[in-house]
């Protein structure tokens, strides 16, 4: 799953084990009009995906989610009131898998922690 036009990176950098992105979420997707009308949230499941995303953007590979843990839901994402969205992710890349350590947070508040283990496919 891709999440098209949802999001656009407006920056990027990426070093030996880590990047910073920093994304304009779209209000006006479509997903928001049943999560929630009238007072968008963005999904737990949604943030999840970003950073399966930049994965594979910092792996150039396309990857299968193996396990989340230590994932903690901070605060509410609504695009409303902030569209902004920072990513902040550390790999341990080995032969056959990823580990990810990552922060979702905006300007103001932290969204998401996480950490996760890929495969590749």
């Amino acid at each position: 799953m891709v999440l098209r036009d949802f999001y656009e990176i407006n920056e990027r950098s990426s070093g030996d084990s880590g990047s910073v992105v920093n994304l304009s979420i779209n209000g006006a997707h479509e997903l928001f009009e049943g999560h929630f009308p009238g007072k968008p949230v963005t999904p737990g499941v949604v943030l999840m995906q970003l950073f399966k995303e930049e994965a594979e953007r910092f792996t150039e590979r396309s990857l299968l989610l193996v396990r989340a843990t230590n994932v903690k839901f901070i605060s509410i994402l609504d695009p409303k009131e902030d569209d902004q969205l920072i990513l902040e992710s550390h790999f341990s890349v080995s032969e056959d898998h990823v580990e990810l350590k990552g922060i979702a947070k905006t300007s103001d508040k932290n969204v998401l922690k996480i950490n996760c283990l890929y495969k590749f496919q």
